[in-house]
């Protein structure tokens, strides 16, 4: 008979409950913000990420999760006699987390050869940030739990991180001046028009589609770029980070266009708030690929 186990990494950012009552596994990444280090998820919460961040000229750096670390995770497993591992990692294009993960597999039966043939282990590149995998992670779990076998959950899984996307709005530039993904002139002139874009994360890319002018504007345009390539019937996750207002505004629009609300609100750990910042609000989604 499996046992099967769901692990993951901190930028899934699933809630702590969520996690204890789906016995997932979380590796924490370690953040650090000016001379302060910490375990995202365990040392700190979101909410004191966030007034971190608003105190600090810095960014939050955010360190990968080490091979070492995979294998005490696979022993753990292995010793807690689970037959089979499902890791679904941050996308592999952000970090080499993904990557270490591939690596610890090996090193882990060089060092545990009873484990051979007793163990198995599938690493899985979500593609996606935070609420894009948290999803399908808690959805697996629920299928572990009514008895679904390894193979089933991890189609289910790879279908999933195959179509999701995210269309969000940053209230403000300045983080992704700072990380470097716009440049300070780009920045300084959004800034000065008041301009926010709408950037989609996709198979580990952002791209910008469009920038809007005034607050105001923040929702009908967020809608008219979602209803071009959402999925309908399908599920979806509100993302969102200090304040919720704008996303229980979009959330309501959602619900008018296709009926139902969103599966939970994701609140941004340290992986995105450290280049969309502490407010943003958007979406994760299937997206229609024939778009």
């Amino acid at each position: 008979m499996q046992k099967i186990l769901i692990m993951t990494d901190s930028a899934c950012d699933l809630e702590p409950d969520v996690i204890k009552s789906l016995d997932i596994k979380v590796l924490p990444f370690n953040i650090a913000i000016d001379d302060l280090s910490f375990k995202e998820g365990v040392d700190k919460s979101k909410k004191e990420v966030y007034e971190l961040m608003e105190s600090s000229d810095s960014i939050p750096k955010t360190a990968q999760i080490t091979s070492f670390e995979f294998e005490e995770a696979y022993k753990e497993a292995f010793e807690k006699g689970y037959t089979h591992i499902i890791y679904v990692s941050i996308s592999a294009s952000a970090s080499a987390t993904h990557s270490n993960a591939i690596m610890a597999i090996n090193n882990f039966f060089e060092e545990n050869p009873d484990a051979k043939n007793k163990l198995e282990i599938k690493v899985i590149d979500s593609k996606g940030y935070t609420g894009m995998y948290g999803y399908p992670l808690i959805e697996a779990a629920k299928k572990v739990a009514k008895g679904a076998d390894a193979e089933s959950v991890i189609a289910y899984i790879e279908e999933w991180c195959s179509c999701v996307t995210a269309y969000f709005v940053p209230m403000t530039l300045k983080y992704a001046k700072k990380s470097g993904r716009i440049s300070a002139a780009a920045a300084f002139a959004g800034e000065l028009l008041g301009l926010k874009p709408i950037i989609e994360m996709i198979d580990g890319a952002s791209i910008i589609h469009e920038k809007i002018r005034g607050e105001k504007n923040i929702i009908p345009k967020l809608m008219a770029q979602i209803e071009k390539v959402m999925t309908p019937q399908t599920p979806y996750v509100m993302l969102t980070a200090k304040d919720d207002t704008l996303a229980k505004e979009l959330e309501k629009e959602m619900i008018k266009k296709y009926g139902y609300k969103a599966e939970y609100y994701s609140h941004v750990g340290a992986a995105v708030a450290a280049n969309a910042g502490p407010d943003l609000v958007g979406v994760a989604f299937r997206k229609n690929i024939s778009n």
